[in-house]
C-alpha cells in the first residue's frame, strides 16, 4: 500500500511540486525569520557574555538591563567586598562616549568599557594586534575589530591611529575580537581610570562591580547576601543575561513583529498544501473508490493519505530548513543581518510543518470517509 500511496502521489509531477514547494517556503520562513530573531536577541546581552573571568554581577537596585546604566558610589567596592562569600571584586565602567577623529574631523559614537586598573577583569578573550599589557600605557584603548573595520572600511589593521574622546587622546594600541552588539557601535576598551576621564565628569562613575564569589559556594546564594547586605541588585552571568533578553522580549516591538511574520509562513504554508493536498485527492477519488470496493478499510486508506502527507511535508521540510540554513551561512561574514540557528528552531519548524500536513490532511481524509466505493462505476 505504501507503494501504491507513493505512485498516486508522484502521479501528477506538477501537483506534487507544487505541494512540495509550499511546504517548503513555509519551512524556510519559519526558520529563517526565527532564526534572525534569535541572532537579534542575543546580540541584547553580548556583551555580558564577553565579559568573564566573574560570574556575579553587582549593579544599582532599580537597573532593568545591560545598557541601563545607572552610576553608584565607588563606596558600594568596599561594602560588595566586605560580604561574606565574595573572594575579590573589581570595578567596570560602562557608556557611551563620542569619539572624534582628527583624520577626517568626523565624530562616532562609541561603547565604552572601563577595566579594573589593576587585573583587567573583563577584558577581551582574543587579542588581533597588540598586547593586553599596552593598556598600563596612558591614553591607551583597544577597538573591536569589527569597530575598527566600520571607522576604516577597506583599511588594514594598524595599530598607534588616534581619536578624541571628551577633548583628550587616546591612543589605539590593540586590536581584538568582540561579539556584535545591539546597538551596533565600535566597542573601545581602556582602563577604568582613563575610562572616567573620555567622559564627561560625573560624581558617580561607577557602572557595575564583578564579582567572584569562593570556591564551593553557590553564586546565587552570595548574589542573596550581597543584596540583603548591601541593598544592590546582584546577578550571576546568566541571570543577567536572562534579565537583559527578557527586557527586550516583554518591552519591544521585536517579537510580535517575527511572530506576524513566522505566522503568515504557517498560513500560507497551509492554505497552498492544503488546498492542493485536497484537489490531488479529489483527482485520484476513483482510484481510492476502487480500493474500498476491492475491501481496503478505512484505516487502511487514512494510513495511505497520512504517509503521502508526511512524505510531502518531511521533503519539503528538508529543503525549507536546507535553504534557511544556507541562507545563514552565506550572510555569516558578509552582513550585518543577525542570524543563529539554535536546535529549537529545527524542532519548532518540524512541529509547524507537522501541523501543516495534519491540517492539509484532514479535507482529503474526510473526503475518502465518506465515499463509496460505486463511483468506481458512474459514467
Amino acid at each position: 500500500m505504501a507503494w501504491i500511496a507513493w505512485k498516486m502521489l508522484t502521479g501528477n509531477l506538477a501537483k506534487y511540486l507544487g505541494m512540495v514547494l509550499g511546504i517548503a517556503f513555509a519551512a524556510l520562513l519559519i526558520a529563517q525569520q526565527s532564526s534572525i530573531f534569535w541572532g537579534l536577541m542575543m546580540l541584547t546581552y553580548s556583551q555580558i557574555r564577553d565579559i568573564q573571568g566573574a560570574n556575579i554581577w553587582v549593579m544599582d537596585p532599580n537597573m532593568q538591563y545591560v545598557d541601563d546604566i545607572k552610576p553608584m558610589s565607588e563606596n558600594e567596592l568596599l561594602r560588595v567586598r566586605g560580604v561574606h562569600g565574595v573572594e575579590w571584586a573589581v570595578r567596570l565602567y560602562k557608556g557611551l562616549s563620542r569619539a572624534r577623529f582628527p583624520e577626517t574631523g568626523r565624530y562616532q559614537q562609541v561603547i565604552l568599557i572601563g577595566l579594573d586598573d589593576d587585573n583587567f577583569v573583563g577584558a577581551p578573550q582574543e587579542i588581533v594586534l597588540g598586547r593586553l599589557e599596552d593598556l598600563n600605557q596612558n591614553d591607551a584603548v583597544f577597538i573591536d575589530e569589527r569597530g575598527y573595520q566600520q571607522l576604516w572600511p577597506g583599511e588594514p589593521f594598524r595599530i598607534h591611529r588616534e581619536l578624541e574622546m571628551n577633548d583628550r587622546r587616546a591612543v589605539i594600541v590593540g586590536i581584538c575580537k568582540a561579539s556584535r552588539t545591539f546597538m551596533t557601535f565600535p566597542i573601545v576598551y581602556t582602563s577604568y581610570s582613563q575610562a572616567t576621564m573620555f567622559v564627561p565628569n560625573e560624581r558617580k562613575t561607577l557602572s557595575f562591580v564583578l564579582a567572584q564569589s569562593e570556591p564551593g559556594l553557590d553564586p546565587q546564594e552570595v548574589c542573596r547576601r550581597i543584596h540583603e547586605q548591601t541593598g544592590l541588585k546582584a546577578e550571576t552571568r546568566e541571570q543577567f543575561s536572562r534579565t537583559t533578553f527578557m527586557y527586550y522580549f516583554t518591552r519591544t516591538g521585536i517579537p510580535m513583529n517575527f511572530g506576524i511574520t513566522v505566522l503568515l509562513g504557517l498560513v500560507v504554508g497551509t492554505a497552498i498544501a492544503g488546498q492542493t493536498f485536497y484537489l490531488f485527492t479529489v483527482e485520484n477519488i476513483r482510484q481510492f473508490g476502487t480500493l474500498k470496493a476491492l475491501g481496503l478499510s478505512n484505516r487502511r486508506i487514512v494510513g495511505m493519505i497520512l504517509l503521502q502527507a508526511t512524505s510531502v511535508g518531511l521533503i519539503g521540510y528538508g529543503i525549507g530548513v536546507g535553504c534557511a540554513a544556507i541562507f545563514g551561512w552565506l550572510i555569516k561574514d558578509h552582513s550585518r543581518l543577525a542570524f543563529n540557528m539554535p536546535w529549537w528552531v529545527l524542532i519548532a519548524t518540524g512541529a509547524a510543518v507537522l501541523m501543516m500536513v495534519l491540517v492539509s490532511s484532514l479535507l482529503s481524509i474526510r473526503r475518502v470517509l465518506v465515499l463509496e466505493p460505486a463511483v468506481v462505476f458512474q459514467a
